[in-house]
Order: C-alpha cells, then sequence, then structure tokens
C-alpha cells in the first residue's frame, strides 16, 4: 500500500451498531463531505482486508492491562495488508495515555520479520524505506518486545471500510467480520484454519479525530443514537479463542519442533 495514513496522535471513540445502521451512518459521513480512501475506494464493498499479528508474554500482561483499564498501557502489533514479499510489514506501537492514542510504526521487509522477533537488532536495511522516526519506532518495539519478554500469540483479521477528510485530520472507519485465532509462530499469513468471531452480527463504528472534536460527529451520535463503547479486537479474540486453545496450539508447536530435532 503506497500510502501510510497512520495518525501518531489521535483520539478516537468506538461504538458497535447494526449493518443496517452502518449503511446509514455510509450515507450520513459522505453528506458530511467524507470521501472513502484510496484503498476502499477500489474494492468490492468499499472494504480492505487489514490483518494484525499481535505480540505478547506468557502470562498476557497487555491483555490484562487492558481488562483492568490501565490508563497508560500498550499493545505491540505487526500491521499488514498482503503476503507479498514486497509488501511492507508493520511493526507498530499503539499506546494510550488518558483519552488519546498515540502510535509508533516502521514499515519492514517481509524477509526480516523472523530475526527481528527472535532478537536480532533493528538495522536500517531492514526497514521498506529508510526514516530516521521509522528506525526509532523499530528500535523502541524491539526494545519493548524484550523488555516484556512478548512473542506472537494471535493473528487478527477484519475488513475495513475508511473514509477521510481532506487534510486526513478525521477519519471514520468500519470494521466487519473480526476473527482471530491463535499464531505462534513468525509466520505473516492470511488465511486462517479455526478462526473465532467477535461482534457478530455487529459493526465496529470508530470516530477518530486528531483536534478538535468535529460538531457532525455529535450529529451523527444523535441521529443514530448510539452509544460509546470499549472494543478491543486483541481482547474479544483472546476471549472468543480462550486460554485452552492457545495453550493447544503452543503445545502442538513444540511437539513438532521435538520430532524436527529428533
Amino acid at each position: 500500500m503506497a500510502v501510510d495514513r497512520m495518525q501518531q496522535q489521535r483520539f478516537e471513540l468506538k461504538y458497535l451498531i447494526t449493518e443496517e445502521k452502518a449503511l446509514m451512518v455510509r450515507d450520513f459521513v459522505r453528506s458530511a463531505g467524507m470521501e472513502l480512501d484510496e484503498y476502499s475506494a477500489i474494492r468490492p464493498n468499499f472494504s480492505y482486508p487489514v490483518h494484525s499479528l499481535y505480540l505478547d508474554n506468557d502470562v498476557l500482561t497487555t491483555y490484562w492491562d487492558t481488562i483492568n483499564g490501565n490508563k497508560n498501557r500498550f499493545k505491540l502489533r505487526l500491521r499488514y495488508y498482503s503476503t507479498d514479499p514486497d509488501t511492507p510489514v508493520f511493526f507498530e506501537i499503539k499506546r494510550r495515555v488518558n483519552n488519546c492514542i498515540l502510535k509508533q510504526r516502521g514499515g519492514v521487509r517481509q524477509q526480516a520479520v523472523e530475526s527481528l522477533l527472535s532478537g536480532h537488532l533493528p538495522e536500517p536495511q531492514h526497514l521498506v524505506s529508510y526514516s530516521a522516526k521509522a528506525l526509532v519506532a523499530l528500535q523502541r518495539f524491539c526494545e519493548l518486545t524484550h523488555r516484556l519478554q512478548a512473542k506472537p500469540k494471535v493473528h487478527i483479521s477484519y475488513l475495513r471500510e475508511a473514509y477521510v477528510n481532506d487534510n486526513d485530520t478525521v477519519r471514520v472507519t468500519m470494521d466487519r467480520h473480526v476473527c482471530g485465532e491463535p499464531n505462534l509462530r513468525f509466520a505473516i499469513k492470511t488465511a486462517m484454519e479455526r478462526p473465532r468471531y467477535s461482534y457478530r452480527p455487529y459493526v465496529i463504528l470508530e470516530l477518530k479525530f486528531t483536534n478538535r472534536f468535529p460538531n457532525w460527529f455529535k450529529e451523527l451520535v444523535r441521529v443514530f443514537n448510539v452509544m460509546q463503547r470499549g472494543a478491543a479486537k486483541y481482547v474479544s479474540s483472546i476471549q472468543a479463542i480462550g486460554d485452552p486453545r492457545l495453550l493447544e496450539a503452543h503445545t502442538t508447536i513444540v511437539q513438532e519442533e521435538e520430532v524436527n530435532y529428533d
């Protein structure tokens, strides 16, 4: 994907809505002057696939930080859109500081993913496109991964319909078909074998802004009578999968490695 639209600092409000209401929200957002982003515009049903591989330690520290509502928390994830080796994998730190979302990320070459997650120190050549900011983000990601002893845990995917304004200060997304399954390897994949779905049959509506809360957001909330709520995909996927399945997947990998070693 050619353009990185990530907002480094923003506020985001989440809502669960029905598919019927989502279609009406689509019309409302367009009437407010928002346009489909360049990826949604060329896709069937205006939605493109998003994949994330979340990292955590064996006691699921970042999961429990979210469950317990810790104000200053973070998640570690790899965000990607394709298994094409020429496309980047974004090593991303997503922090919540009070009500503000802060993000850092660097786009990494797919062939470098396993070595970086195995503990190799980040180098400029690991990046798809070098910048000091991207390298600092990658270094910070690897530092937090080492400190937390985090490893791949869950692969999550969904379809995203996204709208943006002219200067990228306001963004509206609707996410459908959120699903996840254990992935304890360093594999970048899109196919799932036994996905577990979250939030069905609802759509996750997110209203995102970097500066002032737009007045038409207030009108949208009023017109559609929606109530703000949490919708953390990593948390919901862990709950849908259940710890026993994660343990089962881990045990299977260990057994396979022992067989290969023998």
